[in-house]
C-alpha cells in the first residue's frame, strides 16, 4: 500500500518543494535533495505523515469529535469545500474569521444572522422592501454565506484542524494553539513544522498535490464515520 501511495504522490508532484532560497531550515529532515535550485521533498516522509494523520483522524472521529478543514488559498479553496462536505465535516475555504475557535459565541451569532437572512429572502415580506434594501440584504447574505456556510455544523470545539499551508493560515494555527486543538497540516519547504502537531511534508501550491492529500484525509474521516455508524446499528447482545 505504501509503495502505491508513493507512486500516486510522485505523479501528483507532491515532492516538489519551493526554491532552495525560500526554505525554512527546520524542514531539513523532510528534504531528500536539491535539484535545479528546487528542494525535493522526501516522499517517504510524506507517507509517514499521512499514515500518522489517518490513524489520529480515525481515533478522533471514532470518539464522535469534529474535524475542521481549513484552506483559503486559491488552489485549496474548492478542494477543501468539496472534500469536507463529502465527509460531513465543517470547513473554512474562503476566509478565516478571527475568533472562529476563541470566540465561538460571536460566530454562532453570525450564523444566526445568516439563517435569519435566508428565511427573510424566501419570505413574501422580502418583496415589500425597496430595491435598494433588497440589494443591500442580498450583498450581506452573499458575504456571510461565503464566509460562514462551512461552519454550520461547528456546534462545538473541533478536536483537530486539517490545514493546507500553515504559513498562509497562521491565524487559524494561532487560535488552535490557544485552544489546545491538534493541527494536521500539509506543509511545504518554506513552512515551520514546529508550528503544527502532525506535519505532512508536501507541495501546498499544486492543485493535484492538495487534492490527493486532502482526499486521502477525507477518506480516512469517511471510513471512520462509516465504521461508527455500523457499530451503532449492531444490536447489543442480550
Amino acid at each position: 500500500m505504501a509503495d502505491l501511495l508513493v507512486q500516486e504522490l510522485i505523479e501528483a508532484g507532491v515532492h516538489y518543494g519551493h526554491r532552495a532560497s525560500r526554505w525554512n531550515p527546520k524542514m531539513r529532515p523532510y528534504i531528500y535533495a536539491k535539484h535545479n535550485k528546487i528542494h525535493v521533498i522526501n516522499v517517504r516522509e510524506t507517507v509517514r505523515g499521512l499514515l500518522r494523520a489517518r490513524k489520529y483522524l480515525q481515533q478522533v472521529v471514532a470518539s464522535g469529535s469534529l474535524v475542521l478543514f481549513v484552506g483559503t488559498k486559491r488552489q485549496a479553496s474548492e478542494i477543501i469545500c468539496r472534500e469536507a462536505s463529502r465527509c460531513g465535516m465543517p470547513f473554512v475555504s474562503e476566509r478565516w474569521l478571527g475568533g472562529t475557535l476563541t470566540n465561538a459565541r460571536t460566530i454562532r451569532n453570525r450564523l444566526g444572522r445568516l439563517e435569519e437572512l435566508e428565511k427573510l429572502r424566501e419570505s413574501e415580506e422580502f418583496q415589500l422592501y425597496s430595491k435598494k434594501m433588497q440589494s443591500s440584504l442580498n450583498r450581506e447574505y452573499r458575504k456571510m454565506y461565503r464566509n460562514l456556510n462551512g461552519l454550520r455544523t461547528l456546534n462545538r470545539d473541533p478536536e483537530v484542524l486539517v490545514i493546507v499551508d500553515p504559513k498562509k493560515e497562521k491565524n487559524a494555527v494561532a487560535e488552535a494553539q490557544k485552544k489546545h486543538v491538534t493541527t494536521i497540516a500539509l506543509i511545504d519547504t518554506n513552512c515551520d513544522p514546529d508550528q503544527v502537531d502532525l506535519p505532512i511534508p508536501g507541495n501546498d501550491d499544486s492543485i493535484r498535490s492538495i487534492e490527493l492529500i486532502i482526499k486521502y484525509l477525507a477518506d480516512s474521516v469517511l471510513l471512520a464515520r462509516q465504521v461508527q455508524e455500523a457499530d451503532k446499528e449492531v444490536p447489543a447482545a442480550e
